[in-house]
Formats: C-alpha cells, sequence, structure tokens
C-alpha cells in the first residue's frame, strides 16, 4: 500500500497547499483561530509562532509503538510550540518554552528525504498542529526528491476538522491523543475548555479519512492509532473516552499508555503530582474490554 500523497498530481498538492497557505493569513489553522497574520511572521497568537516552521530535533525513534517502530525506527520530527498548554506536558521544553531552531520549508523536506534514507518506517510529524501549511509545502517538495514514506499525524487532538479535511489522502495515519473526556478538566490543565468537543470531532474526521489501522508485515500502513494517557484520580475520564472510542469502531487501534511522571507544573497540582497505580492502569484496561475494544499496542 503506497502513500496516499503519492497518488496526487502535482498540480492537486499545489492546490491543496495553497488552500492550506491561506488559512495563516488570519491564522485559523487550529481551533484557537488566532487570526493573527503568520504570513506577516506576527507572533501574537496561542502558539506565538510565525511562518518558519520550528523544528527541535528529527531522528529515528524507536521509543514509539512498535507497529511505528519496526527495524528501522519511526522517522520523528519534533516541532517547537503547540497550540495547547498542558501542565504536565513531558515535552515542555519544545511545547511551551519553544526550544528549537527555525528551518526554511525546502529543509524541512530535506529532513524528511534524510529520515528515509536513514531506514526509517514512516515519517512522524510531532505536534503537527499548527504548522499544517508548511508541513503539506514540504510534503510536496520531499515528493519530488522521491519520498515514499507514509505520513503520521501525532498530534495532541486539538485539531481544526476544516483543517484535517485539507490532509485527506496526504496523511496516511493519524495518531491523536484524547486526553480527557470533560471541559471543565480541559480547562483547567490544558487551557482548553472546548478539548472534548473539538477532539471528538476532529477524531471522526480521523477516522472518515483514513479507517482503523491497517498492519501489514508488522508495520501500520494506514488508518486511526489513538493514544490514552491515564492519568491519576481518574482525571482523564477514561471511561467516556472508552464509550466514545467503542462507538468509532470497536476495531479501533488504542495505546493506553501508563507512563505519566509529574513534571513541568503539575507539583502544582496535588491531584497530579504522582505516577498512576498498577490498579488504575488495570482499570483503564478493563473499562476499554467492557466497550468491547480489544486491539492494544
Amino acid at each position: 500500500m503506497e502513500p496516499g500523497y503519492l497518488a496526487f498530481c502535482p498540480k492537486e498538492l499545489e492546490i491543496r497547499a495553497e488552500k492550506c497557505w491561506e488559512l495563516l493569513k488570519s491564522c485559523r489553522v487550529c481551533p484557537r483561530r488566532c487570526g493573527v497574520n503568520r504570513l506577516k511572521d506576527e507572533r501574537k497568537g496561542f502558539c506565538q509562532m510565525g511562518i518558519n516552521p520550528k523544528i527541535y530535533s528529527f531522528h529515528p525513534h524507536f521509543g514509539e509503538e512498535n507497529c511505528l517502530v519496526g527495524v528501522g525506527g519511526s522517522g520523528t520530527i519534533f516541532f517547537s510550540s503547540c497550540n495547547l498548554a498542558c501542565v504536565y506536558c513531558q515535552n515542555y521544553e519544545i511545547s511551551q518554552l519553544k526550544e528549537g531552531e527555525e528551518v526554511k520549508i525546502e529543509d524541512l523536506g530535506e529532513i524528511m528525504i534524510s529520515l528515509q534514507n536513514q531506514g526509517c518506517h514512516n515519517i512522524n510529524l510531532v505536534s503537527p498542529t499548527i504548522w499544517v501549511p508548511q508541513i503539506v509545502k514540504a510534503v510536496i517538495i520531499a515528493k519530488e526528491k522521491g519520498l515514499n514514506l507514509p505520513l503520521v499525524y501525532n498530534t495532541g487532538g486539538y485539531d481544526s476538522p476544516s483543517t484535517l479535511k485539507l490532509l485527506e489522502g496526504i496523511v496516511d495515519i493519524y495518531m491523536p491523543d484524547i486526553k480527557y473526556s470533560d471541559g471543565k478538566i480541559g480547562l483547567k490543565y490544558s487551557l482548553a475548555s472546548d478539548y472534548w468537543t473539538i477532539v471528538r470531532r476532529a477524531v471522526k474526521e480521523m477516522h472518515r479519512q483514513v479507517g482503523d489501522l491497517i498492519i501489514k508485515n508488522g508495520l501500520a500502513v494506514r488508518g486511526l492509532l489513538i493514544r490514552h494517557l491515564v492519568l491519576p484520580n481518574g482525571i482523564a475520564g477514561t471511561e467516556k473516552v472508552m464509550k466514545f472510542i467503542a462507538s468509532l469502531s470497536k476495531n479501533s487501534y488504542i495505546n493506553i499508555m501508563n507512563q505519566y511522571y509529574p513534571t513541568n507544573k503539575a507539583h502544582l497540582y496535588p491531584e497530579l503530582n504522582r505516577q498512576i497505580t498498577p490498579e488504575e492502569f488495570s482499570e483503564a484496561i478493563k473499562i476499554a474490554k467492557n466497550f468491547g475494544l480489544y486491539r492494544f499496542n
């Protein structure tokens, strides 16, 4: 199964890229719709990013899901900044302190080719939400130079469905987090009071585009892979999350994650200031199975 973007003729991809680019003029790339002109490098929006993509690092990554890693690793590109502000973010230096280096779009395309040349199985775009226009343009450049790996859209789930529609046929594997099932919780811990509403719409759109995850010869080639980080004291609202996932498809592929640890500002929130217990993790798995879900990483 070839990556979807290979089926596009150059003109079709260019048209899609221009539609994405227009979103930057009065920025509405993500659900925050800040309205700043990033084409003029205005940096007044939530993400405080301008026109050039900012990258923290890129390398073959062997700590992702097995179906992404294989033997050659997942070709991970960590983008700087984020449209969420999670108080417990484990990569807060990248997402909130915005560490990294600005590059040209041509350079981003070259990075994709470099990861392919290193033997990676996919291009894993980490925190891509605010960089969709730049990514699409970079894919055009990389495709012309021989890129033929699946694209993984590795997101916190706070994505605009209208922007996601512009990625249809370009992204092969969507990998969203579903962090919470309550708006008040989303506001308290991520400054996103509409998180639960937005993430459900976004994940439904992702599933419409690519369907359930397809794995061939041990490697993911297309589809939806959902992550859910179990938080202490039931804060993530796992039951409602699993009920929603089961309503999409009981064949959904899920990584229920137990690696939470208090970092960043989590120490300011007593309810978050500890790791989860084995019992909390077991309960999350049990909940998922009770809703008929069975495909776990």
